[in-house]
């Protein structure tokens, strides 16, 4: 078995967002259950509120995070594929932006302090991130080692999942700017606060005395950052779990 994460990046045409919301909650989630592995599937929408200010590009409205454990992704993962498309057939994507991408997966969900594992999330960023040509084992200490333990311990942030583009991906086929992914999950109602100290942290003048270690250069400046609030409706934990009901019928989540 292998993990692997589909992110849908996307926007809807004007009116018809609660339509798709309707969709992704009702006879999309059904058509889910038919899935393979499925772990988890929730839906996103970009904050106001971004690490790289207000004025970055932001060209995508809304994210669908799918969490797969794959006995063959080469079969399992294009089975995703037909059920996003009866949304696009219904004239409920626009096509021009519409960007799917699929990771495979370094490991599961690596929390920090911070993750109150009986509550749900409240959002997730991501990083469609790369390494500089010839630093790959440099890249990788470093977020293993460094990065992921200081950007998960922000207050407001809770744990990090990272991957690398996966050989298997689904039509339409685009490109993708960012060979490596870097997701890192919230629990927070105060989202500009986990932003701002984030960035102070990194600039070294963070109120709270902590300073980040200087950024690797092994890590390329050639990336995009984009932070989503959970809105679809169901209890969202990394790593397994999307939930809808009573926690109690959930192993370690009640």
């Amino acid at each position: 078995m292998a993990l692997y994460t589909t992110i849908h990046l996307h926007n809807v045409p004007d009116g018809k967002a609660d339509a798709y919301a309707a969709w992704f909650d009702g006879p999309h989630r059904a058509a889910l259950a038919g899935l393979r592995g499925l772990r988890m599937a929730d839906r996103f929408e970009v904050t106001p509120e971004q690490i790289s200010g207000p004025d970055a590009p932001q060209p995508w409205r809304y994210m669908s995070v799918y969490e797969f454990d794959l006995p063959d992704p080469k079969i399992d993962v294009p089975a995703l594929g037909p059920l996003i498309a009866d949304a696009r057939d219904a004239g409920l994507i626009e096509d021009e932006t519409e960007r799917l991408y699929t990771y495979r997966l370094y490991s599961d969900w690596k929390g920090s302090p911070n993750w109150q594992r009986d509550k749900p999330l409240s959002g997730i960023s991501v990083i469609l991130a790369n390494y500089t040509i010839g630093r790959y084992k440099e890249y990788m200490t470093w977020y293993d080692d460094v990065h992921s333990v200081e950007v998960a311990n922000v207050p407001g942030h809770v744990a990090m999942v990272r991957g690398e583009l996966s050989d298997v991906q689904i039509e339409p086929k685009r490109y993708c700017p960012g060979d490596q992914l870097v997701m890192t999950a919230q629990q927070t109602d105060d989202l500009a606060f986990t932003v701002q100290d984030f960035a102070a942290r990194a600039l070294g003048h963070s109120p709270s005395g902590i300073a980040m270690e200087p950024r690797s250069s092994a890590g390329s400046l050639a990336r995009t950052v984009h932070y989503f609030r959970k809105i679809s409706g169901t209890e969202f934990w990394p790593g397994g779990i999307a939930y809808g009901g009573d926690l109690s019928v959930y192993p370690g989540r009640g």
